[in-house]
């Protein structure tokens, strides 16, 4: 009996470990992997004269969501959609970084309650600290601290930048060191407030600089594009707002309600981005807010972030983007228009960042102007954060 006692307690510790090592070392990569796809296809082929004209391209991203995953920034993959070595390969110089710390179960576009939190098992699966699985500020604050620490371990080929001098010497060292990518910390939703106004300071003193007002469902400060309210801001999400702006910081409208949109237009001249988006006259979807909405960003000095996937495009070919990016330049003007992947946040793309020479193909076949497209695929973003980024 003893030897049969035996024999069950190993069998059980072999099922246990077993199941660990699943959970924690098989399962998160998976997930990645199936969540931030990239659609099989032969290489693309680019025509010379679009290499050419890439290979001279500043390229910059307003929205990448790969802080959420458990992959070294440093290291090349061969999943999901962007890395430090595949930003470089596709010509990028800038690209914001996002900081992804709650998302609801069933996601959807049209209307997300706040009670769930997916964020929490996939933390906890990926070996987060153990304070950040009930503390979206402590999910925040980890992720600022491995882009940080990607960057000391990158040989000085990237840096985070905080103020407008930072990304001068970033662009000034790229002269010498064509590997130098610069980065900028944002949020995906500004819950990582957890409500308290005393959480501003210490997300600047993180790093961060641009600050995303709602995700995917309604927040402290006002109602998401996708919650249950489409309510604007409460009063605490105005006290934030005003608070967010005298620190510093860049305010982003990718997900937040229409009526959110209007009321921080109306309390603020302040330029803004949408970092990820598409257009509505273009493609009717929910995720998009309507065109007047983004006129009026744009007529302010703002960034519209187009995005590489199918549901704010309604064709995510290199050739389907390049026309929402054509079509947002005649209507909103070329100068207000930006890249806003969403790499790695949860969706299927054509191309990963290594590819981004299709796109410029794209837009050159499309009969888009080299100078414009030399604004659109970065001179646009580098210009905005050169003027709105703090002076120190």
């Amino acid at each position: 009996m003893r030897a049969v006692l035996k024999w069950a307690g190993i069998a059980g510790l072999v099922i246990v470990l077993s199941v660990a090592v699943f959970f924690f070392f098989i399962l998160p990569p998976r997930v990645d992997d199936a969540l931030n796809a990239v659609t099989p296809h032969d290489p693309y082929v680019i025509s010379p004269e679009a290499q050419a004209l890439h290979d001279t391209l500043r390229v910059a991203d307003l929205h990448s969501d790969l802080l959420l995953w458990s992959r070294d920034p440093v290291r090349r993959y061969g999943r999901g959609h962007t890395d430090l070595p595949r930003l470089r390969e596709g010509g990028v110089v800038l690209q914001v970084f996002t900081s992804v710390t709650k998302t609801p179960s069933n996601m959807n576009y049209e209307t997300n309650d706040a009670t769930s939190d997916d964020i929490t098992l996939l933390a906890i699966a990926q070996r987060w600290p153990v304070d950040t699985w009930n503390s979206l500020y402590n999910r925040a604050r980890f992720h600022a601290r491995r882009l940080h620490r990607a960057a000391e371990r990158s040989d000085g080929d990237f840096v985070v930048v905080k103020n407008r001098a930072d990304l001068e010497a970033a662009l000034a060292a790229q002269a010498d060191n064509p590997d130098m990518v610069a980065g900028i910390l944002g949020t995906e939703g500004a819950h990582p407030l957890e409500g308290d106004l005393a959480n501003i300071p210490r997300l600047y003193a993180e790093g961060y600089r641009v600050v995303g007002l709602q995700h995917f469902f309604d927040n402290e400060l006002g109602g998401s594009l996708h919650g249950l309210s489409n309510a604007g801001l409460t009063e605490f999400g105005r006290e934030a707002v005003r608070d967010l702006l005298d620190r510093g910081f860049i305010l982003d409208l990718a997900h937040s309600s229409e009526a959110v949109v209007r009321e921080v237009l109306d309390m603020t001249g302040a330029p803004l981005i949408v970092s990820h988006t598409g257009v509505r006259s273009l493609c009717e979807t929910p995720r998009n807010i309507p065109d007047a909405l983004l006129a009026e960003i744009a007529a302010r000095g703002g960034l519209i972030g187009i995005g590489f996937w199918a549901d704010v495009t309604c064709d995510d070919s290199p050739a389907g983007i390049a026309r929402v990016i054509a079509h947002a330049a005649d209507i909103f003007g070329v100068e207000a228009v930006a890249l806003g992947s969403d790499y790695d946040g949860s969706i299927t793309a054509t191309f990963d960042a290594s590819e981004l020479a299709a796109l410029t193909d794209a837009l050159l076949a499309g009969g888009m102007s080299e100078a414009d497209i030399r604004a659109v695929m970065g001179e646009n973003q580098i210009r905005f954060f050169l003027e709105n980024l703090p002076e120190e």
